[in-house]
């Protein structure tokens, strides 16, 4: 069943019209993030102050999911991560619009939650650029 939702997950993700994201928007868009997400770099460089509730986020596109070692994930985030799962722009939009819905689709059990509580109701996919431009 889980296979059948991400195919079509990706199914309407290539039928639809492709837009840039907007790194610039992306940078905007973080305020809402910063009471629990920071941007720091490996050299200390604080690009974004933020809270300590959740994860850096310098360098998690690309990144393998629930990999920071400063951090301690909740239960379904580390099982995704288990998997060698990475976080990309679309994967990474997706769980900030639904944390639980993504993880329950990704890990296929209903039972899967997620730490983060607050939903991005758009502009995950300009933050991911902005964290992408940022982290380079």
């Amino acid at each position: 069943m889980t296979k059948f939702i991400l195919l079509a997950a990706t199914v309407v993700a290539l039928g639809a019209p492709a837009f840039a994201a907007d790194p610039a928007a992306g940078e905007d868009a973080f305020k809402k993030c910063k009471a629990c997400h920071s941007v720091v770099a490996p050299d200390g460089t604080e690009i974004q102050k933020g809270g300590r509730t959740g994860p850096n986020l310098h360098g998690v596109i690309g990144r393998a999911i629930a990999s920071d070692p400063d951090f301690r994930y909740g239960d379904s985030l580390a099982a995704l991560g288990a998997t060698g799962a990475v976080w990309d722009a679309a994967s990474f939009a997706a769980y900030t619009a639904d944390p639980a819905g993504y993880l329950k689709s990704a890990l296929g059990n209903d039972g899967a939650k997620s730490k983060m509580s607050f939903k991005l109701a758009s502009g995950g996919e300009d933050i991911a650029a902005y964290l992408t431009s940022v982290s380079q």
